[in-house]
């Protein structure tokens, strides 16, 4: 796989399907809901802004739902992106299919190297939404418990590439088929994958996050710099 540069489009870096998910009750969490069940769907999906994670309108794809308010959603997290060359890599140690969407994901790309993506990056998808990489995405309960493979969230975290949530510089439109362009890529070199083993893994990388200096989510820094 191979990552785009700053300012570069390659013909085959592109978003292989939006996904949007459903309210239905959560049985791994007691009296929430959740929307972690996505599936690509067609045609044009609007994407801007949800606003606070508290008080916000949850997911940045309208029609999309977020049914832990708490925990997921808001401006920060307002998109989740995963490679399907990540899920297909999932396919084969799990022994299972696993289509577009399967991992609680709004966007999946091709041609993208989502994990090694720097914290602020921006992506524009198609010719006029652009999105800002933020931070990894953490596995929770609910994850663990839809994947139903014992051990998931060690395995899954082992593995070190959670995929990316976003936010939304530009909204517009997107659909399936749209070329993704990276056109603006910080100079630092905190990714979106060494960031989750600083958070998980490897601990005594937390201080080097501090290099990524304003693009390092509030979450993150306050990993590093409790109040």
């Amino acid at each position: 796989m191979q990552h785009l540069r700053g300012g570069e489009s390659m013909m085959d870096a592109r978003l292989d399907s939006v996904n949007v998910g459903t309210l239905q009750p959560n049985p791994h969490k007691a009296d929430l809901s959740t929307g972690i069940n996505k599936t690509a769907r067609p045609g044009s999906w609007e994407v801007r802004p949800p606003g606070p994670k508290h008080g916000g309108l949850g997911s940045g794809v309208v029609g999309d739902v977020i049914g832990d308010p708490r925990h997921h959603g808001g401006d920060s997290q307002a998109l989740y992106a995963f490679g399907r060359e990540d899920l297909d890599d999932w396919q084969t140690r799990l022994g299972r299919e696993l289509p577009n969407g399967f991992f609680g994901e709004n966007l999946t790309t091709v041609g993208l190297d989502v994990n090694e993506a720097r914290l602020g990056e921006i992506w524009r998808i198609g010719d006029t939404v652009e999105l800002r990489v933020t931070t990894p995405r953490i596995p929770c309960s609910t994850f663990r418990g839809w994947m139903g493979e014992r051990g998931w969230v060690k395995t899954f975290t082992k593995a070190a590439r959670p995929g990316a949530y976003l936010s939304v510089v530009t909204p517009g439109f997107i659909s399936a088929g749209d070329t993704i362009t990276v056109i603006h890529r910080p100079e630092h070199e905190i990714t979106v994958a060494l960031s989750y083993r600083a958070t998980t893994l490897e601990r005594e990388l937390l201080p080097r996050l501090l290099e990524a200096g304003n693009d390092l989510q509030p979450e993150l820094r306050a990993k590093i710099l409790p109040a």
